[in-house]
């Protein structure tokens, strides 16, 4: 049996935090009287942390010193940790921890691949810290997707080629960089937003086993 490189995305992926970066997020935009909204939320999908304060100052057309946005972007880390706090299994998405398992069974590599800064803590308090050969996060990268950086480290981490590698996101940015990449991509959630990628599936639970073995062959 051939090995190749299964990568995940975190949020969005194996986990849904999107809603804790919402919160957050929505926590500074209040403050500084700014509408946001679950839709303008979409916005900041696979977009780093400095990048997505940029995009709500921009929805207020608000002005701001660095020194006031270093501010802001700590507030918001410790909003968001805080709402990780009580984060368990039941946190990770349906249909994920079988497909894991899968993999994991048939010996194939299993990376993380995501921007996020708190990944390992995450992957930790979900129990599904011990299924990942290796952690590529955002403190690992200097690229944003859909720079294929993220995609790419993992990959040479595994010791696979980029092309044996199979990447599952949940944004436009995260499957634009598994293409460049030169990467197999599978979309996980709507095909109207997702319609770049290899492969679409509304969620884990539509993965079957028989599609997995057809990856790794």
């Amino acid at each position: 049996m051939s090995k190749k490189a299964f990568i995940f995305d975190l949020d969005g992926v194996i986990v849904d935090t999107a809603k804790y970066h919402f919160l957050a997020w929505q926590k500074i935009a209040k403050s500084l009287n700014i509408n946001f909204a679950h839709e303008d939320n979409e916005l900041l999908k696979g977009v780093s942390r400095v990048r997505s304060l940029d995009i709500i100052l921009g929805l207020g057309n608000v002005q701001a010193t660095q020194e006031q946005k270093d501010q802001w972007l700590i507030q918001k880390n410790e909003d968001y940790l805080s709402y990780l706090v009580d984060m368990d299994e039941s946190e990770v998405l349906p249909g994920v921890l079988k497909i894991l398992k899968l993999l994991k069974d048939k010996n194939q590599g299993i990376a993380l691949g995501s921007a996020s800064k708190n990944a390992r803590p995450i992957l930790e308090k979900t129990g599904v810290l011990s299924y990942f050969n290796v952690i590529v996060d955002g403190n690992d990268v200097t690229n944003a997707k859909p720079d294929p950086e993220v995609f790419l480290k993992a990959a040479q981490l595994l010791n696979i080629d980029p092309k044996d590698s199979i990447v599952f996101e949940d944004s436009v940015a995260g499957i634009q960089a598994a293409n460049i990449g030169e990467m197999v991509s599978v979309g996980i959630g709507e095909e109207t937003i997702l319609h770049e990628a290899d492969y679409i599936f509304k969620d884990f639970t539509q993965i079957t086993a028989d599609f997995i073995e057809k990856l790794i062959n």
